[in-house]
């Protein structure tokens, strides 16, 4: 029997700026619309099918505000005001934020919104009215907007929305919100799934107890002032386990440190807290045995015991959780389900074997066809089918397989088992040492403020502890919204001030922020003359060549290392010839406008390519580990001039 493991994690960052009340950004809202209750509702369908959902208290606690009516935020406030009560500046916010979604997946796929993509200025107050509701009603459920009528008949009238119509998607909304907890309440009640947590902001615990161990994983790596308040770390595990159980009925036997961040402080703390269970990323298996983390020792149990503390754990299988991930939204979902399957009987071989599925239950599912259900349902489906096959929680799967002794633990996450995304880079350690004067300044001050004050100083203390800021500071991230992530993290540091009874410092008036490349483009300079050997053959080979190099950040999901880092190309009177500078284990082609060209290919220190000139632009596809070609640039082409 092959035992399948899944948990999905729930997490947005705190949005709510509790000196003034407001909520800043939207993604808790609509990733509730979209994604929390139906990946449950799901596994009505598939009664076989157990899993563990792990939510953060603090994007519960989001939930739970606007299920009650008691948050609202501007993206909301403007998509519900009628279009000709829109001020000039919310007029502009609107045109600004409202095209925020994935364009292949929700923007194209709906032919008004499309029309207005592609407008994108002098809009009519109909224009304006449209885009209000078809921005809100894309973000709902696929499942929801099937099964309930009127929705159904919205998004069936495409255009052309009343005053009547904008008033029923705001209706709409609010009872999709106030269903989210209770399916989850539901569904833990009657067994099939299991609610594990995270600490209450989602910090980084391990530095939360202390900075210093980040230089465990990173001999030598650039440190912030030391920032050590192990207290803090409790108060955050301890909220978390007695806040779930007021809002959703049952005490968490489970964690997933946020980011699979473990360190033997962090867990001796959650043992302290009454945890039973944690999960973390087999990369960090692999560093803590001191070799590969191979199936034969992920597909495993394993309990950590340290000075009289013990812990059940798991570790993911890093590259199967990935393809969900990152990769099988390029695939249709019977392919995918079945790629994913046929990897893990070719990885058990007929063994009993514990596989652990790790994952954000919510980024990638927009990039699938029709929000990931179809791919959802043909996994679900054939795992209900082969009697080989079972999938359960991860307190079912600890109490069944017998546990291999672990007497230590990495310090890392589950990227690159370190702790590099959040600290090291300048913008993380500035945005550490900015947190360690607010932290010092409380200790300072708090004895002489009333309890109130002090309670709001600590509460957005904590907040600010939380792991979201430091993950768009420093070069691994990017996002339209960076500016406003920096705002609301130095606001949160600027209220604890505030709420003290003074002044906030100047240098929280100044963006942590610094510019940042993304994708860039030079074009070539003159012809090239190419040895096709993949080496390159002399300095000036290629000089003055054509140089792109894509966008290596992450969003909100963090993916693995780039198949490509920079294209070099040019041409000569009839060939067009392309250096990769990445992967060599990727196979690459070229494709102009008219289709794929015939290739010649030398791999060596570099990888050259050499096809006749066929077009005006082209790109290249890239074929890894059996999976759908993927191309560079991954939306539209390379001018050849």
């Amino acid at each position: 029997m092959t035992t399948l493991c899944f948990l999905w994690h729930m997490h947005q960052p705190f949005y709510k700026d509790l000196w003034t009340g407001e909520y800043k950004l939207p993604w808790t809202r609509l990733h509730a619309l979209k994604d929390y209750a139906g990946m449950v509702e799901i596994l009505a369908e598939f009664p076989r099918i157990h899993q563990t959902f792990n939510l953060v208290p603090s994007m519960v606690l989001q939930i739970d505000d606007y299920a009650t009516g008691k948050a609202s935020d501007p993206f909301f406030d403007c998509a519900a005001l009628p279009a000709e009560d829109l001020t000039e500046a919310q007029r502009r916010f609107v045109l600004k934020y409202f095209f925020q979604a994935n364009v292949p997946r929700i923007i194209n796929g709906n032919p008004r919104y499309r029309e207005l993509h592609e407008k994108r200025d002098d809009f009519s107050i109909q224009d304006l009215r449209d885009l209000q509701v078809l921005n809100q009603l894309v973000w709902f459920d696929e499942d929801q907007r099937a099964r309930d009528a009127e929705l159904k008949a919205l998004l069936q009238k495409g255009r052309n929305y009343s005053l009547q119509d904008q008033a029923l998607m705001v209706r709409k909304q609010q009872e999709a919100l106030a269903r989210v907890l209770p399916v989850y309440k539901a569904f833990a009640a009657q067994g099939q799934i299991e609610i594990s947590t995270t600490p209450f902001y989602h910090p980084i615990l391990p530095l939360i107890c202390d900075t210093e161990i980040a230089s465990v994983a990173h001999p030598g790596v650039v440190l912030p002032r030391r920032f050590r308040y192990p207290d803090d770390a409790k108060e955050q595990l301890q909220r978390a386990r007695s806040y779930m159980q007021e809002k959703l009925g049952a005490t968490p036997q489970g964690l997933w440190p946020s980011e699979g961040s473990v360190s033997d402080e962090a867990l001796t703390l959650a043992a302290d807290c009454g945890f039973r269970w944690a999960a973390t990323d087999n990369g960090v298996l692999a560093r803590t045995l001191n070799r590969d983390a191979g199936v034969d020792v992920t597909y495993q149990a394993y309990r950590w015991r340290k000075d009289g503390r013990e812990l059940g754990m798991l570790f993911r299988d890093h590259y199967l959780s990935d393809l969900i991930g990152f990769q099988y939204a390029h695939m249709g979902a019977a392919d995918a389900a079945e790629h994913f399957l046929s990897r893990i009987r070719e990885n058990s071989q007929g063994r009993e074997a514990l596989v652990p599925i790790i994952l954000d239950g919510e980024n990638a599912w927009e990039w699938y066809e029709v929000n990931g259900r179809p791919f959802l349902r043909e996994l679900y489906r054939r795992i209900s089918d082969d009697p080989a096959l079972e999938s359960v929680t991860v307190t079912e799967a600890l109490d069944r397989f017998e546990a291999k002794p672990l007497d230590h633990i990495f310090p890392g996450s589950w990227i690159n088992a370190n702790f590099d995304v959040w600290i090291g880079a300048e913008e993380d350690d500035q945005s550490w040492e900015r947190l360690l004067e607010a932290r010092e300044f409380y200790d300072q001050k708090k004895a002489g403020v009333s309890e109130e004050a002090r309670k709001l100083a600590f509460e957005e203390l904590l907040i600010a502890e939380g792991s979201d800021w430091n993950w768009w500071y420093g070069p691994e991230h990017g996002s339209d919204n960076r500016p406003e992530f920096d705002q609301l993290y130095r606001d949160h540091l600027a209220n604890v001030y505030r709420a003290l009874g003074e002044e906030p410092p100047a240098n929280l008036s100044y963006p942590i922020l610094m510019s940042q490349q993304g994708e860039s483009h030079e074009p070539p300079a003159h012809p090239l003359r190419v040895v096709l050997d993949g080496e390159v053959t002399s300095t000036f080979e290629w000089m003055g060549a054509g140089r792109y190099r894509p966008d290596l950040r992450s969003g909100a999901m963090h993916s693995g290392g780039p198949a490509v880092r920079e294209i070099f190309y040019g041409c000569d009177d009839g060939h067009l010839f392309v250096r990769v500078d990445g992967s060599k284990e990727a196979k690459f082609g070229i494709e102009f406008e008219n289709g794929p060209s015939a290739v010649k290919v030398a791999k060596g220190t570099i990888v050259e390519l050499e096809a006749p000139r066929a077009g005006k632009r082209f790109r290249l596809s890239v074929t890894q580990d059996g999976l759908p070609p993927t191309t560079v640039p991954a939306n539209g082409w390379i001018e050849l001039s």
